[in-house]
């Protein structure tokens, strides 16, 4: 999906989290709560996953970007047949998404491209414009 049509997605949610372990429960109970706001059941087969996902790169950012990133972002987005979400933080390293050198304890990268993969969906590190930060989009079919 082109960043033109996540820009068109009826319905979206941007959270700002501090760069600290709790953003994860945070990020997930709001993803949770705008799901069921937008119809979209917690038990349908990709929301779960989707989670996971969420989850995962929530906790990169905690643990590699909070020195530089006292925030993040956290943007959450969804059609009839699409869900997105993206984690944008102000750490300037792009981690590799897909290949296979994906860097010493990339494990919970790994799962997220194992996933995505699996769902048919896409992932894209996305640099800011100035090139001091990034955002990871993440998106999933319905």
């Amino acid at each position: 999906m082109a960043s033109t049509q996540l820009e068109t997605l009826p319905y979206r949610h941007v959270l700002t989290l501090p760069t600290e372990p709790s953003a994860v429960r945070l990020a997930r109970q709001t993803a949770e709560h705008a799901l069921v706001e937008w119809g979209i059941g917690v038990r349908h087969p990709a929301v779960g996953p989707a989670l996971l996902i969420l989850a995962e790169l929530v906790t990169n950012s905690v643990r590699h970007a909070a020195v530089l990133s006292p925030t993040m972002t956290v943007i959450y987005a969804a059609g009839p047949d699409c869900l997105a979400f993206a984690v944008h933080d102000r750490h300037p390293y792009q981690p590799a998404l897909y290949g296979t050198d994906l860097g010493t304890g990339a494990g919970g990268l790994a799962t997220v491209r194992e996933l995505v993969l699996a769902l048919g969906g896409t992932a894209v590190v996305r640099a800011d414009a100035d090139g001091g930060g990034k955002s990871i989009w993440i998106t999933l079919p319905l």
